[in-house]
């Protein structure tokens, strides 16, 4: 005996030549259960391919999605192997902004990049640090490729006087310092 079971996505994955990865609000049945985030229950519905015909079944977003997060999740791993100093920021966040003007003090100028100016991706930017850091908070900091840690994590490494060393290992110390 078959079952169909369904859910839907409200994210579809849109390719734009001029501006790049965008998400666009979307409504898709996949051949996948989930279960509803709020509930215990499984959500389960009838899933209808081509002119409500069973036999064909609707294409699966995962795939798109997963294809999403490991571009995302390549594009991290390149600015941070790519940069000497990478900070994910939020331009409101107090944390975020005195470790951007610890590090312009030392006279390093980091990659920073701030998810509340990303739009749709800001958040999901941030998820995919968490999972790769264990760090859900900003700033999330990282230096010569390693992650470092938040604020405190930050300030305690210039306090014990390891920061700047890092910096200069990393090559992240502008001359004009």
């Amino acid at each position: 005996m078959a079952v169909k079971n369904s859910f839907t996505t409200s994210s579809l994955l849109h390719l734009s030549s001029s501006s790049g990865l965008s998400l666009i609000n979307k409504s898709f049945m996949c051949s996948t259960p989930i279960k509803n985030r709020y509930s215990t229950k499984s959500t389960t519905n009838t899933s209808f391919g081509i002119n409500g015909s069973s036999r064909y079944r609707p294409i699966s977003v995962q795939a798109m999605a997963s294809s999403f997060g490991s571009r995302l999740e390549e594009n991290v791993k390149k600015t941070v192997a790519e940069n000497p100093v990478v900070v994910y920021s939020k331009t409101w966040c107090s944390y975020s902004s005195e470790v951007k003007s610890l590090f312009k003090k030392l006279g390093a100028q980091p990659m920073v990049i701030e998810l509340d100016e990303l739009g749709p991706q800001g958040p999901q930017l941030q998820k995919l640090l968490e999972r790769l850091t264990g760090q859900h908070t900003v700033p999330n900091v990282f230096i010569g490729g390693k992650h470092i840690g938040g604020c405190t994590d930050t300030v305690k490494l210039y306090h014990k006087g390891e920061l700047e060393p890092l910096l200069s290992e990393a090559n992240a110390k502008s001359t004009q310092s």
